[in-house]
């Protein structure tokens, strides 16, 4: 999945209260925090009270950082004024609008008025770029290098916000770092600063540093709860969905609890592959917000995961009708021709894959797997075998792509082709269990009678692997009791009864109602003139 429903707060709380009472410095204060963490109501009532322009100013930060542009240009207009403050302030309601030429008239004005002696004025420029989607390291570098000149020293603020200017450049990622690693240097416990390095290595797959740096915000400051999602998201790229799940409960356990926080873990039990959970999440965050368009989205997605294909179909209507053309992903058209697939309309489901890859042939290896998926649903495994054997020679595929194919060339009986690509997945994974278990399914295929023994060497090698330190029982049994049954089979078949019952028996060991393997146990131990065992049905894939 391409999309993500939630974003991450890149805020620096940076204190202009000249002029207000000390209580509404410390709602001000109290408010930054807030933001910093994710927490939007608590910052929201923190600032109501005092309804300065200060508060105001944070106001309109917390929704320009929600994406909400109009309700960021209302509470930053009503902070601006005359005062050098009130023209940044207005600087900042045009930049939400996108508005970039008169916003940095505004930011001109209130550097001439405070004839560029105020160091905190200027980092507050900087911040209003770092925290916006303007792409713009030129003329914000003017009021970078000048705050820097009056700080005489690095400041952490200062370089936090010159860090997040970068990362709205094509390029700026070594400078943001570099400006993330000046803000550490000026102050060791500045739990921020690690937390947005973290944040940085992160988008640059660096995981060893990033989660080093993440841990050390934590350590640092242990209520960060956006350290916590960050590593979630880590993981999740990473692959390892366990610990991506671990680390984002402990953020929802430390963030605010709101509809805004459930429907985050929603979305994020989707991403890792826990749709029974995500889909009760969704419906409880559809109970208070019926038209969320995130859950009702995900809602289809997970109707169709967890089996329900008609209440899936039901599901995408509603969210078609409910979505701005404009908010429609291709992945919702990919899940409704998925959908649609399973419900007896696979032509036409093939064909909106077909218009969606026309539509933007950028997206073709993107769905190139649910292209796939369609084929198989309608059993046209020729067509799946199509469909990634394209893959591998056009979008890079990898192990996974060849262990998809040599499934799909096993739905269309192409086993010796099967064998091969297995052979090819073995040889780069030699201790991969579930391709030595694929490949003895292919090769019983191959010598249905077992005469042969062709799948012995992978099934030996699968129990040999089950055993391996480490491994899960729990995963192995059913791949276990497939190998003993077979090699049982194989063994009387060669005149080695003692080796045939000793595999039977463990078969029984894991499985004690198989009455196949009690039957051939009977035929074994009884007289010499019984007749053979029955060959043990292997279970297919």
């Amino acid at each position: 999945m391409s999309f993500k429903p939630w974003k991450q707060p890149l805020l620096v709380a940076i204190a202009m209260v000249a002029g207000t009472t000390a209580a509404t410095a410390q709602n001000v204060q109290s408010a930054q925090r807030a933001i910093e963490l994710g927490r939007y109501n608590e910052a929201r009532a923190a600032l109501r009270p005092g309804s300065s322009p200060e508060a105001a100013y944070e106001l309109g930060r917390l929704y320009a950082k929600r994406e909400m542009p109009d309700s960021a240009a209302f509470y930053f207009n009503r902070a601006s004024g005359t005062s050098p403050f009130g023209q940044v302030a207005a600087g900042r309601a045009l930049l939400a609008k996108g508005e970039v030429g008169p916003a940095e008239a505004q930011f001109d004005a209130a550097v001439k008025a405070t004839k560029n002696k105020d160091a905190k004025l200027l980092t507050m420029i900087a911040q209003a770029y770092g925290e916006s989607n303007i792409k713009n390291t030129g003329k914000v570098q003017t009021y970078i290098n000048a705050a820097q000149t009056l700080n005489k020293k690095d400041e952490p603020a200062l370089m936090v916000a010159r860090g997040d200017v970068y990362l709205q450049s094509d390029q700026g990622g070594g400078e943001a770092m570099s400006s993330y690693d000046r803000a550490i240097n000026a102050n060791p416990s500045y739990a921020q600063a690690y937390y947005k390095k973290g944040a940085l290595n992160v988008r640059s797959r660096n995981y060893n540093a990033a989660r080093e740096s993440l841990n050390k915000a934590i350590e640092l400051d242990p209520s960060y709860a956006p350290a916590h999602r960050e590593l979630a998201d880590m993981y999740y790229y990473a692959g390892q969905y366990d610990l991506a799940l671990e680390s984002f409960q402990k953020y929802i356990g430390l963030a605010e609890k709101s509809p805004a926080t459930d429907a985050q873990y929603a979305s994020f039990l989707y991403l890792t592959k826990k749709y029974p959970e995500s889909l009760a999440e969704v419906n409880k965050v559809l109970q208070s917000d019926p038209n969320n368009l995130t859950m009702n989205r995900l809602r289809p997605y997970l109707l169709y995961e967890t089996g329900d294909f008609a209440g899936a179909g039901t599901a995408m209507d509603t969210y078609m009708k409910l979505a701005p053309a404009d908010k429609i992903i291709s992945e919702d058209y990919a899940y409704q021709a998925k959908i649609m697939s399973k419900t007896g309309r696979g032509p036409e489901a093939i064909g909106m894959i077909k218009q969606i890859i026309a539509k933007d042939p950028s997206k073709a290896c993107d769905f190139q797997n649910d292209l796939a998926s369609i084929y198989a649903n309608q059993k046209d495994y020729k067509g799946a075998v199509s469909v990634y054997k394209y893959k591998l020679t056009s979008c890079n595929g990898d192990l996974t792509d060849q262990f998809r194919l040599a499934t799909a060339y096993t739905g269309n009986k192409q086993f010796t082709q099967a064998d091969s690509v297995y052979n090819i997945i073995l040889t780069a994974r030699p201790t991969y269990a579930p391709g030595y278990l694929a490949r003895a399914q292919v090769n019983s295929n191959l010598d249905p009678e077992a005469k042969k023994g062709l799948a012995k060497p992978y099934y030996e090698k699968y129990i040999e692997l089950s055993k391996a330190e480490g491994a899960d029982p729990t995963k192995f049994k059913e791949g276990v009791v497939e190998a003993n049954g077979y090699l049982g089979v194989y063994n009387f078949q060669k005149g080695d009864k003692s080796a045939a019952l000793n595999y039977f028996e463990q078969v029984l060991v894991l499985d004690p109602g198989n009455k196949g393997a009690a039957n051939n146990i009977s035929i074994l131990k009884a007289k010499p003139s019984a007749a053979a065992p029955r060959k043990a049905p292997a279970k297919k894939k």
